[in-house]
């Protein structure tokens, strides 16, 4: 189900649940029976976690100003793998 937003002209904006794509241009406002036109607006993305957000932004900063690599960056240290009776050994 998708949500669809309508504005009659004396009431405002309205929204209903429809199937996706069934959504009509024009539908019968539900307060005062007056003709309402759908109206387009943005999906609802203001939800997204602060993770995908955070993503998005810097997704759409690299569109206009990429970052540019001179070189390539240093290969990270493999971390040493712990013998497991060291975690049995006694503290100082």
């Amino acid at each position: 189900m998708a949500t669809y937003e309508y504005c009659c002209n004396r009431c405002g904006s309205f929204d209903v649940k429809l199937p996706i794509g069934t959504a009509p241009a024009e539908r019968v406002c539900p307060q005062c029976a007056n003709t309402a036109r759908r109206v387009y607006s943005s999906p609802a993305t203001a939800f997204t976690s602060p993770a995908v957000a955070g993503l998005r932004e810097q997704e759409e900063k690299s569109r206009e100003n990429p970052a540019v690599v001179t070189r390539v960056p240093p290969k990270a240290a493999a971390p040493r793998p712990v013998h497991p009776a060291v975690g049995r050994l006694p503290r100082p």
